[in-house]
C-alpha cells in the first residue's frame, strides 16, 4: 500500500486523481478517484452560496452571506444569517429599499421564491391564492435548508417572539441596529403578488402555522413598532435562516 497526501486543491471544487498501474509486459491499467472539497464554515464568518434558478431560487447568483452567533431566539446559541435569504448584500439601513438588500419573498410553506426588479416579479407565474395548510412549514419545503444546506431552517414563532422581546425592539431602527440587521423589505400582496411597502414594513415568516389553516405566524417591523404577527399564507414575506 502507498500513502500520499494531496495539497493545493481548490476550495470548494472537484478534482480527479488518476492512478496508472504498470506491470510489463501486461497493459497498463488506470483508476480514477474523484475528490470533492467543501469550504469549512464557522459562524460569524461568510457563508458562500451559489444559488441556481429553479423551484426555489428565482435567479442564478452567488451570495456571500454574513452570519452571527446569537442567543436572541431563546433556544440556545444559534447561527443566523444577517441579511435576507436571496439578497445580494446586507441592508444599509432599516429603510433600504433596494432589490439587492430585499432578497426574495415566499408564500407560507412553499418552496418557490420570488424576486422583484422594480415592480416586475420573477417568476411571473399565476399567484397562488388562497393557501390552506394543515401543518407548520415542512422541512422538505424549507428554502433555508434547500438553499443553504443541512441544519439551516426558518425560525419558529417562539424564536422570533423571543428575539423581539430580548432585543427590546420598538421599531425597525432598533431591529436593524441588532446583530440580525432586520429591515423593512416590504411584502408581496396576497391578492396578486404585487410588491408593496418597501422601506415601510418588514415581514418575516416563522415556520409556525396559526390556529387556522389560512394564516401563519410572522414578525412585523415598522417605524412605530416591532411585534409577533399573524398573516395570510398567500402573502409573500422575507426569510431569515437559523442554524442549530
Amino acid at each position: 500500500l502507498y500513502n500520499s497526501g494531496v495539497t493545493g486543491l481548490a476550495v470548494p471544487g472537484t478534482a480527479t486523481l488518476r492512478w496508472t498501474i504498470s506491470n510489463a509486459p501486461c497493459a497498463a491499467s488506470t483508476d480514477d478517484v474523484v475528490i470533492t472539497t467543501t469550504a469549512c464554515f464557522t459562524c460569524g464568518g461568510t457563508l458562500a452560496i451559489n444559488h441556481v434558478i429553479g423551484v426555489v431560487a428565482p435567479e442564478t447568483k452567488s451570495v456571500n452571506y454574513g452570519t452571527v452567533s446569537s442567543t436572541l431566539g431563546g433556544t440556545g446559541t444559534k447561527c443566523w444569517i444577517t441579511q435576507n435569504l436571496g439578497s445580494t448584500n446586507q441592508a444599509g439601513s432599516a429603510t433600504d429599499a433596494t432589490d439587492a438588500a430585499a432578497g426574495w419573498y415566499w408564500q407560507f410553506n412553499h418552496m418557490q421564491g420570488y424576486k422583484y426588479d422594480g415592480t416586475t416579479r420573477t417568476p411571473g407565474t399565476a399567484w397562488i391564492n388562497p393557501i390552506s395548510e394543515t401543518s407548520d412549514w415542512l422541512a422538505v419545503n424549507d428554502p433555508c435548508t434547500i438553499e443553504l444546506g443541512t441544519g439551516w431552517r426558518i425560525p419558529t414563532s417562539t424564536e422570533w417572539t423571543n428575539a423581539d422581546a430580548t432585543g427590546a425592539w420598538n421599531n425597525y431602527n432598533e431591529a436593524y441596529n441588532s446583530v440580525l440587521k432586520l429591515h423593512a423589505a416590504g411584502i408581496s400582496m396576497y391578492s396578486d403578488g404585487s410588491l408593496s411597502d418597501r422601506a415601510i414594513y418588514g415581514f418575516y415568516w416563522s415556520s409556525t402555522l396559526f390556529t387556522d389553516a389560512n394564516n401563519a405566524r410572522s414578525l412585523t417591523i415598522l417605524s412605530s413598532g416591532s411585534y409577533p404577527n399573524v398573516n395570510n399564507n398567500a402573502y409573500g414575506h422575507s426569510l431569515r435562516c437559523i442554524k442549530d
